[in-house]
């Protein structure tokens, strides 16, 4: 849509993993399993991203842990520390985003994030990155037991925070993700890097300038 629409932005809400923060289990694991092919075969076939996904949901970690250890019980010690290490996980905020998050700050734009995230981590990311101030609100998977592309997790952000998506940009690394927003009518914009964000907002109409 151009930047003459007769619907100007009003809010923008971002992704937090990929897009403003750097994580990946490698940083942990890299650590812990010295062959480099049978750390990646350990995340792919034992502590897989479906089952990260489900703690994005709201399954506890403990839960997940024991059951998870009880089909692999002599990696129990590497599936404890997805957990018990999770901050090992973290990697560094993603700074071209996060500046370009500054520059809307000044913009008078309303600004949230709505994120997968396991609602017992979060709260370790959280004083970790200073910038999570900066939103007006955040909406944590883990917490609501919703998770992103299902609408539901859309429809919160909506009514929670009075959020038009007609009037709204959504920013996401997932293709699936952007998708869902899409269909629920959000501007949805698919996130490779930072200037081109920077240039997709700046046909939007919410930057100006370089």
């Amino acid at each position: 849509m151009s930047p003459s629409s007769p619907s100007p932005i009003t809010a923008v809400v971002f992704d937090l993993g990929g897009v403003l923060i750097d994580w990946d289990p490698r940083y942990l694991y890299r650590e812990l399993i010295e062959d480099e092919a049978e750390m990646e075969h350990f995340l792919a076939t034992v502590t897989t991203p479906e089952w990260n996904r489900a703690q994005d949901a709201g399954r506890p970690w403990a839960e997940a842990v024991e059951e998870l250890a009880q089909h692999h019980p002599e990696r129990r010690e590497l599936i404890e520390a997805y957990w018990l290490r999770w901050h090992e996980t973290l990697g560094d905020a993603i700074q071209p985003t996060v500046a370009v998050l500054d520059e809307l700050r000044g913009t008078g734009l309303r600004l949230f994030a709505l994120t997968n995230w396991s609602g017992e981590t979060f709260p370790v990311a959280r004083p970790r990155f200073p910038f999570l101030e900066w939103f007006e609100g955040i909406v944590v998977s883990g917490d609501e037991r919703l998770i992103k592309p299902d609408p539901d997790i859309f429809h919160l952000l909506i009514e929670r925070y009075g959020v038009d998506p007609e009037t709204t940009v959504f920013i996401d690394d997932a293709a699936d993700n952007v998708a869902a927003a899409h269909a629920l009518g959000f501007r949805a914009i698919r996130f490779v890097d930072a200037p081109t964000l920077r240039a997709d907002l700046r046909r939007l109409g919410v930057l100006v300038g370089a």
